[in-house]
């Protein structure tokens, strides 16, 4: 809300008083008193939207009356469930007048399939990754939705053509947010430091050990990235066995200096006491390192292998109707905006980049370069692919640990 709609709800309030008695007393047929109260009830909604965030770059989103009704949304806890309930919960219970009930899971279909089979579905969304989601509407877990139905983007834009191209392809699910893998070091110890994905396999250039998932997932794809292939091309030479033997020749030049890791927090700590000197990472990690911790670490973000978080609803959601609401509203430009001030994750919607602020506890760190969707930062950029790694998961896993063992 700005204060330009405030005040003009308040010169309403002013002409329509005016207006009314001078009518009442010439005429006799307008009610001041209607004329006061819906006068007020304007400024009121006003001022309800100004504290409530429910302004999208400047026009206001039209709540629906949901007084009485429920939402229960599942999320991944932590700072992520809080970023969530910031930009999407307080603001859609101060619009519509619903209750909200969060809940916390570890990801994966099993509570999800068994309230389903069951008949007793108690979560009315959840958000979950995008292997999940496919899986879900694959298997009838997920209620189909009409993308139809989504708003528009803040400028006008369809959401058809609003969010990243292909985000919008799984029937059952919508996009909030972009993470990825991207790699990174620390600018104390390396001045002059990697600038693309080729420098990450250049241990002259940028000597010391690189921190690496044990995982082939986004190894192969960088590795190839790194020795020349094209983003968009990753996938079609994965898919060759040629392809696959290029990728693992790619990490064999650095197999000796890497330092294997598995969980996500492990790459801050592994820079943070000099293990490694370059490695990758999930960007929101190194973000928080670097905003909550003050740690001197720098993204590189070419060659960044990027993923989707994506909302659903369970099929027969007890609460669906109310559910597709808070999924409207989610996803809109401005929510997912302001979820960005929060965590360092991208918003799906195009529409949502210039609207990007400050980190919410620092105004002067700006969040708009820290996203992996950031116009500077989506250059050299690949999403994973999903039916690849459906189609290749286990041979490649058997592969990747053969290598390993010599």
């Amino acid at each position: 809300m700005t204060l330009k709609t405030l005040i003009g709800a308040a010169s309403v309030l002013a002409m329509t008083t005016g207006f009314a008695f001078a009518d009442a007393h010439s005429e006799g047929k307008m009610d001041a008193k209607k004329a006061l109260m819906d006068a007020k009830a304007a400024i009121e909604k006003a001022m309800a939207a100004l504290g409530g965030g429910t302004m999208m770059g400047g026009a206001s989103y039209e709540f629906p009356d949901l007084d009485g009704d429920q939402v229960t949304v599942v999320s991944w806890g932590g700072a992520y469930t809080k970023s969530q309930v910031e930009a999407y919960h307080k603001p859609f219970i101060s619009g519509t007048g619903a209750k909200v009930v969060s809940e916390d899971y570890n990801g994966g279909l099993a509570e999800i399939k068994a309230q389903v089979e069951a008949g007793n579905v108690t979560w009315d969304i959840v958000d979950v990754e995008l292997s999940d989601a496919v899986r879900a509407c694959d298997e009838g877990l997920a209620e189909e939705i009409d993308m139809s139905a989504l708003p528009d983007g803040a400028d006008g834009t369809s959401a058809a053509d609003d969010f990243i191209a292909g985000t919008l392809d799984v029937p059952c699910a919508v996009p909030t947010i972009v993470w990825s893998t991207i790699f990174a070091y620390d600018k104390d110890k390396m001045k002059n430091g990697p600038k693309t994905i080729a420098d990450f396999f250049d241990t002259k250039g940028f000597p010391g050990k690189r921190g690496l998932r044990k995982s082939p997932k986004a190894n192969l794809e960088m590795a190839l990235m790194a020795d020349g292939v094209a983003a968009d091309e990753v996938y079609d030479v994965l898919s060759t066995d040629e392809g696959v033997d290029r990728a693992f020749a790619k990490l064999d030049s650095i197999k000796d200096d890497v330092v294997w890791w598995e969980a996500g927090a492990q790459p801050p700590q592994l820079l943070a006491d000099g293990e490694v000197a370059i490695t990758t990472a999930y960007n929101g990690r190194i973000f928080n390192a670097v905003a909550a911790e003050d740690k001197p670490f720098e993204i590189v973000w070419d060659g960044q292998v990027w993923d989707l978080d994506l909302w659903i609803i369970p099929k027969g959601a007890k609460n669906k109707d109310a559910a597709m609401e808070f999924l409207k509203f989610s996803t809109s430009t401005q929510a997912l905006a302001d979820q960005a001030s929060w965590i360092s994750y991208g918003p799906t919607r195009k529409s949502s980049a210039p609207l990007v602020a400050s980190y919410n506890s620092k105004p002067d760190l700006k969040m708009g370069p820290q996203m992996p969707t950031a116009p500077q930062n989506f250059k050299n950029a690949l999403q994973n692919d999903f039916e690849f790694w459906a189609d290749n998961q286990d041979e490649l896993n058997e592969r990747f640990n053969a290598w390993l063992a010599n």
